[in-house]
């Protein structure tokens, strides 16, 4: 175990610290969108911030990667993070002074969205360089670990804060994280440089190679491409769930929270579970394979269930798996894709594999409003739809919900059939 921690003390020193910090960055986000809706009451407004945050993100991901590649990637996660944390001292100024407008609060999280996009690479290329190839799934499992975590405890501690100290203790405590963060990045984290293959290529020629290495990678390509499907579903599913649970007479806002924590807790699980398995023989397999159990068993259980318990349970099935793909899609990443392109091969990924999540959510909302619950309304008493989803307004939720079972079921089978005839060789 000592030999463990020694060989990975900077990956724990830089992920630990950045873990902490981006609880502090998602505490605010939280407590911004608690604000927000207190003062609007309007939930569309509210939902203004993630769209902006999310848009720089799909849109300027395919740069993104260009850039990190060609500049240090520590100074690119040290100025990224300064920034968004000045972004932070301004809605701070902004709310002490009752100057803080819901403009302001878009344009910031546009600028936010806009640094991690720019940040993300080079943090995932600096993960990479300081961690030995064989602890690939170990550090993976961490990542998910912490990520899980985030999501379980940013809530529960902004919305105490929140309610203890106002909106001020809530970014007084994101800026001590930004803090301890900066300072373990710039004192105790050396990131290796790495030599370049083309000192004198262009922006746009470092572009066009992050694009043209998935092109002449199929299989890469391929797995890009099924988990744009997956997050079509899933981003979808996110959209539908809440019209499913908050009618219903056993819902509601706190069960709606039970049943979302339940995908945290389950993420938490299958994280720890990650950091202990063996590695599989075949990782390809794994990848398609637990999204087929994820996407096909949560749907269709939530489409047909009427209990809470059974609500939890269709959440911890579809998110339990999930920190298991992660984990050999990363290693698949890290152990293909050579490290001088990595930054922009990441960036051209993101583009490709998260584009369809706001997608997802549009379709989601439309077809609950538009095609479902009309549908529902009108079925007639005693038969097989009301038999198969229940009456009244979630009813259509739930007949959704069955549509994205089977969804996400083809585009598991149609993937999984491409993917069969592809090996992923490691050498470690």
């Amino acid at each position: 175990m000592k030999n463990l921690i020694k060989e990975l003390k900077t990956f724990l020193i830089l992920w630990s610290t950045q873990s902490l910090s981006q609880l502090g960055s998602a505490m605010t986000n939280f407590a911004l969108t608690l604000w927000l809706y207190q003062q609007t009451g309007s939930a569309l407004k509210t939902a203004l911030l993630s769209i902006c945050s999310y848009a720089p993100y799909v849109c300027m991901s395919i740069f993104a990667g260009a850039l990190s590649d060609r500049w240090n990637k520590k100074k690119v996660m040290l100025a990224c993070d300064t920034f968004a944390a000045c972004c932070t001292v301004t809605v701070l100024v902004l709310l002490k002074n009752d100057l803080l407008m819901p403009w302001h609060m878009y344009l910031l999280n546009a600028v936010n969205g806009l640094m991690n996009t720019i940040q993300q690479p080079a943090g995932d290329v600096a993960m990479t360089l300081i961690t030995p190839k064989k602890q690939y799934q170990r550090t993976s499992g961490l990542r998910s670990l912490s990520n899980s975590l985030v999501t379980i405890l940013n809530p529960v501690i902004a919305t105490s804060l929140f309610a203890f100290g106002g909106m001020d203790v809530v970014i007084y405590v994101d800026l001590a994280t930004f803090g301890v963060a900066f300072a373990a990045l710039l004192l105790f984290v050396r990131i290796p440089e790495i030599v370049k293959e083309n000192e004198t290529e262009s922006f746009s020629e470092s572009v066009k190679a992050g694009l043209g290495y998935l092109r002449n990678n199929c299989m890469i390509l391929i797995l890009i491409l099924f988990l744009a499907g997956v997050n079509l579903v899933a981003s979808a599913f996110d959209a539908v769930l809440p019209a499913l649970i908050l009618p219903r007479e056993n819902g509601g806002e706190t069960v709606l929270g039970i049943v979302t924590s339940s995908a945290g807790i389950a993420t938490l699980i299958g994280s720890l579970m990650v950091t202990v398995l063996p590695a599989p023989k075949n990782r390809i397999r794994v990848i398609y394979v637990t999204m087929l159990i994820s996407l096909s068993t949560e749907n269709f259980l939530l489409a047909f269930a009427r209990s809470p318990i059974l609500w939890c349970l269709g959440q911890i099935i579809g998110w339990l798996p999930v920190p298991v793909m992660s984990a050999n899609l990363d290693v698949i990443l890290r152990a293909t894709i050579p490290e001088t392109m990595q930054g922009r091969v990441y960036s051209c990924r993101n583009t490709l594999q998260f584009f369809t999540i706001p997608i997802g959510f549009f379709l989601g909302g439309y077809m609950v409003d538009e095609l479902c619950e009309p549908v529902m309304q009108k079925a007639s008493a005693g038969g097989t739809l009301l038999r198969m989803f229940g009456s009244g307004k979630g009813s259509g939720a739930a007949m959704a919900m069955l549509i994205l079972g089977v969804t996400g079921t083809l585009v598991c089978l149609f993937f999984g059939k491409i993917l069969r005839k592809y090996r992923f060789e490691e050498d470690i």
